[in-house]
């Protein structure tokens, strides 16, 4: 039986979810992705394309990397030294998204930092997730997994009314939401205040890491780097044989694989439809990011509640329905409609409608990632190496995270639409529902 670490050290590990919030917040979701797409290029259309395709990429890198590196990591034992080198990793390239400047003739040292800050973040997730098993006992592990994640949302929350108050411009002024002048003289007309994203991102993680590498328990070094490696991707291959054996794994990371990866959609593209499709501005974004990690905080908590309960699985199948039928209600949302339903010009329901959608997919989000991850240990628990597990299911993610952003944007520049180019996400939730409730029921025989 696991032995319960310090409280210091259990807090340690979930600061680490608030640490990495604000890149999750500012940069892919609410603050530079919508600024990326629709400041940068001639039209919006064209942005979130390059948008899609630049998240693509970087998760093609982690895709087929993933599961390497957790081999590895489990024979060599201890995982912070991997958390270390790929935060280092994390917030160089979140520096470089400072450099994101209107009008400059090339954007290819921007690409190479976001794709460094995104490969990073997913990287030092990995690591710590599979350090979950080892911090309570297996009977709190969906429990601790739920409030984790509802900490990093109220370090979204927290960021957010930061950028709010002191460095994004309200509508029609030139001052913040407190009636100052962004600080640092941020220049609105230059992008600094979206600019800053990246940086900003790079000094909370900075501060609030320090935690996790000082009390958060570790396991003992065991093998060098490189023989682990070499042990790591023979032992991979053993466990992927060995997957075979248990068709209700590679079904759940399967089914994880998609509808994680229409949340991925939902989160990389949802501000930027807000923005080119309703017109919302930095500040609209940033009061709609808030209300989203509001519920998304909400969700996980709730989700973490009914986890230690009832299980993870009834609080990711429900989710998953939910962000099903929002992903379809928001696609019926124009300035001149909502839900199909024509509304008067200059109607406050557009605004109303996505900021409801925004609300439920936060919070059904929440719940579905913080319950998923305890989900890996229910199906994988005493079948193969939990590291490897976590590897094999970030892999699960990341193989289509980059194809449904991929995916967004062939169907954007075929159609120059973004509610077009958005509308895969439906199929990944589908699809994903019904594999779920196969690998259960594969599961419930096999037991």
């Amino acid at each position: 039986m696991t032995e319960r670490a310090s409280k210091k050290g259990i807090w340690g590990w979930m600061l680490f979810d608030w640490a990495g919030q604000p890149f999750h917040t500012l940069v892919i979701t609410f603050i530079f992705a919508p600024y990326f797409a629709s400041t940068l290029f001639a039209t919006e259309a064209e942005g979130q394309s390059v948008w899609g395709f630049l998240v693509g990429f970087a998760g093609i890198l982690v895709a087929f990397s993933a599961p390497f590196l957790g081999a590895a990591a489990d024979r060599t034992g201890p995982r912070k030294p991997w958390v270390a080198a790929f935060s280092v990793l994390f917030i160089a390239g979140c520096i470089g998204l400072w450099w994101a400047a209107p009008g400059a003739e090339s954007y290819l040292w921007v690409y190479v930092a976001f794709v460094a800050a995104f490969v990073g973040a997913e990287y030092v997730i990995i690591f710590t997730n599979s350090m979950l098993p080892d911090l309570v006992p297996r009977e709190d592990v969906g429990r601790l997994s739920g409030y984790g994640w509802a900490l990093g949302y109220v370090g979204g929350v927290l960021i957010l009314l930061v950028y709010l108050a002191l460095i994004s411009t309200a509508p029609d002024s030139d001052t913040t939401l407190i009636g100052m002048s962004p600080i640092m003289g941020l220049d609105p007309a230059l992008g600094e205040p979206a600019r800053a994203a990246g940086p900003i991102s790079a000094i909370w993680f900075v501060l609030f890491a320090i935690p996790f590498f000082l009390f958060t328990p570790d396991i003992r070094k065991d093998k060098t780097v490189l023989g682990a490696v070499e042990e790591g991707v023979t032992g991979l291959r053993a466990t992927l044989a060995k997957i075979k054996d248990y068709p209700q794994l590679w079904m759940f990371f399967l089914a994880s694989m998609l509808y994680r990866d229409g949340l991925v959609v939902l989160y990389s593209f949802g501000a930027i439809y807000a923005a080119g499709v309703l017109g919302w501005g930095s500040f609209e974004l940033g009061v709609f990011g808030i209300a989203a990690a509001i519920a998304g905080a909400f969700g996980a908590w709730i989700g973490g509640w009914v986890d230690g309960r009832k299980g993870p699985m009834p609080v990711v199948q429900v989710s998953i329905v939910m962000l099903l039928l929002v992903s379809i209600a928001v696609l019926t949302i124009t300035r001149e409609s909502v839900l199909m339903i024509s509304v008067a010009e200059g109607s406050s329901w557009p605004n109303i409608a996505f900021f409801i959608c925004g609300a439920v997919i936060g919070a059904a989000g929440g719940a579905m990632q913080a319950s998923s991850r305890t989900l890996v240990v229910h199906f994988v628990d005493g079948k193969i190496s939990m590291t490897e597990a976590f590897g094999i299911y970030a892999m699960a993610g990341k193989s289509t995270a980059f194809a449904g952003p991929i995916l967004v944007a062939a169907v954007t520049t075929v159609t120059a639409s973004q509610r077009a180019g958005i509308s895969p996400v439906v199929a990944f939730f589908l699809f994903g529902i019904i594999l779920l409730w196969a690998a259960k029921k594969r599961a419930g025989v096999a037991e």
